[in-house]
């Protein structure tokens, strides 16, 4: 079966791409169609996280491109899954972010499910519209993420003290080699 979606940037202006890829593909064939599609380099990474009907979503149901858990191996990535494991009539909707330090967010609707049709290529763009601005923005219906909103509070354990041994003095011999090593 050939899934169409509706992939659309999380801005002010309307800018999405309408893109139709088999059922049966990669969560990863899929980023690569979305980043294709909307024109970045493919150098960053991205990840999938599963949502409810209103795009409320969760940071613990997110699917990477790669294993990042402590454990390896055991992060289920985007190749471990196919489209249709997580999207169909049932469960149309997805968050996409892609590249974690500009965090441009899409959300992603199934639109249609349709057969294959002979002598086309998929993944496929089927319609594009809107320009990707220069920066990622936001339209306000994911709210303003913040650091704290993705870390928590962060209250780190070293003390003013700890930084002492770095103040006005340039010698190395406390830390056990020379300073001009090399």
């Amino acid at each position: 079966m050939i899934y169409k979606f509706r992939v659309i940037l999380d801005a002010e202006e309307d800018i999405f791409r309408d893109i139709a890829i088999e059922s049966d593909n990669t969560l990863e064939e899929f980023h690569n169609a979305i980043v294709n599609a909307f024109g970045f380099d493919g150098t960053e990474t991205g990840s999938f996280f599963t949502c409810e009907d209103d795009w409320t979503w969760n940071e613990e149901d997110e699917i990477p491109l790669f294993d990042i858990g402590e454990v390896p191996g055991e992060m289920k990535t985007m190749p471990d899954f196919k489209i249709d494991d997580l999207v169909h009539q049932d469960n149309t909707k997805l968050v996409y972010i892609y590249d974690f330090f500009s965090m441009w967010t899409f959300f992603v609707e199934l639109a249609a499910i349709e057969e294959k049709q002979i002598g086309v290529t998929y993944p496929e763009l089927l319609f594009s519209h809107g320009v990707l601005p220069a920066e990622a923005g936001s339209s306000g219906l994911r709210g303003d993420i913040s650091n704290d909103d993705i870390y928590g509070d962060f209250e780190d354990d070293i003390d003013d003290e700890d930084y002492d041994m770095f103040d006005g003095d340039d010698s190395f011999e406390d830390f056990g080699f020379e300073e001009n090593w090399n």
